[in-house]
């Protein structure tokens, strides 16, 4: 039959391409990448294995290969071994052939030796998924063809399309390009929209990469993670053990003294102290000190914005220099600068015992309100109260 043994009409095709994509991003984002990958939840070995089955069908990946290139991304996020960056490679080449850069790193055995660890080496996998990837890929297709009749080969081209493009362009394209960002981490990442529905919840990539291990990618109140949203029900039904989340924090409006428990918090979420600092600390001086300025010394101004607040941008000695040379212009924001840096020396060194972070701390919050200004004083009041919340 032409139409296939279901014999859909056209929107009945349309939603059924859109289910069986949606399927296989949850099995990309729940057990690739947060199970797998970040152990950040564990999986009963039914859905877990319903997971393998389902990308090798669906798309020939390997378990070990895919964790293994992602693990290396993390690793070396933004250098020049980093798999996929778009800082090294360009966006257009990781946006539109960003499934070639993947077969090229899974084809480098010191990859897979070395951030391979822990995925699964059973006989189904040793035999079957990982040594013939194209088998799942062509039994799709049959089936496909099957089901959908002619329909069948354009739902099965959108799915051997949809990883690909999504995942191996967007995310790791886009999702290190363009976008919102939560937190200042020291890589490119961001979050490209604030609902992650169509691609599992990886749409939240800044929030992942400030919090890797957390099984849970939504950070603020109107974020949405579908694929969160999976994986409580998951547990629900007894299916997936969530392991870990990202740290909620709470800012004590009554002024307390600085403690371990202060100093801990502070550097647990050194990279949401620092996005805070930006939003609260430098932008606003920056914007205050900007309309009193004449225009030419606004343009210079505006040349460092980016570098007054981002983390991710590597400074060389001609970019330091001409930051030192704007900032000498302008008292307050080399101040509010100096002290950024300052308070960042706080995690630098894992060597230095708590009791020296403690003092230290409370040496930066006493010196930042006396400088008098108000952004600043504000901050080092905040960080008083700033601790992780109770569960």
């Amino acid at each position: 039959m032409i139409n296939g043994l279901l014999d859909l009409p056209w929107w009945g095709l349309i939603l059924v391409t859109l289910a069986l994509t949606h399927i296989t991003i949850a099995c990309v984002t729940i057990f690739l990448h947060r199970h797998q990958a970040h152990r950040a939840l564990e999986l009963h070995p039914l859905a877990s294995h319903f997971c393998r089955f389902w990308l090798w069908l669906t798309t020939g990946m390997v378990t070990k290969e895919w964790v293994s290139i992602h693990r290396k991304h993390h690793a070396k996020c933004e250098l020049p071994e980093d798999p996929h960056s778009p800082r090294i490679f360009g966006i257009h080449k990781v946006l539109w052939q960003g499934a070639e850069l993947y077969r090229a790193e899974a084809a480098n055995p010191d990859t897979l030796d070395k951030f391979g660890h822990g995925t699964p080496n059973d006989a189904l996998e040793r035999w079957l998924y990982a040594r013939y990837p194209g088998w799942g890929i062509a039994l799709c297709f049959g089936l496909d063809v099957l089901l959908f009749g002619v329909y069948g080969i354009t739902i099965w081209a959108v799915q051997m399309a949809w990883i690909p493009f999504w995942a191996a362009g967007v995310i790791n394209g886009l999702g290190h390009y363009w976008g919102y960002r939560n937190f200042e981490t020291a890589d490119a990442s961001t979050n490209l929209v604030p609902f992650g529905l169509l691609i599992g919840g990886e749409e939240l990539h800044n929030n992942h990469h400030a919090y890797p291990s957390s099984a849970r990618l939504s950070n603020r109140p109107w974020e949405l993670d579908i694929g969160w949203v999976y994986i409580r029900l998951l547990e629900l039904l007894g299916f997936a053990q969530v392991r870990r989340i990202a740290p909620k924090i709470r800012i004590h409006p009554e002024l307390k003294p600085i403690d371990l428990a202060t100093v801990q918090a502070v550097v647990r979420n050194r990279v949401h102290i620092l996005a805070l600092y930006g939003r609260s600390v430098v932008l606003p001086v920056f914007r205050h000190e900007w309309k009193n300025l004449a225009p030419a010394e606004r343009h210079l101004l505006k040349g460092v914005k980016k570098l007054l607040v981002r983390e991710d941008i590597a400074l060389d000695e001609a970019t330091r220099q001409t930051l030192r040379q704007t900032l000498s212009l302008n008292t307050k924001l080399e101040i509010v600068y100096r002290f950024k840096e300052e308070l960042k020396l706080l995690w630098a060194n894992s060597s230095v015992t708590y009791e020296t972070r403690i003092q230290s701390l409370r040496d930066w919050c006493k010196r930042a309100e006396e400088t008098h200004i108000q952004a600043l004083q504000d901050f080092a009041l905040l960080l008083r109260g700033y601790s992780l919340q109770s569960a």
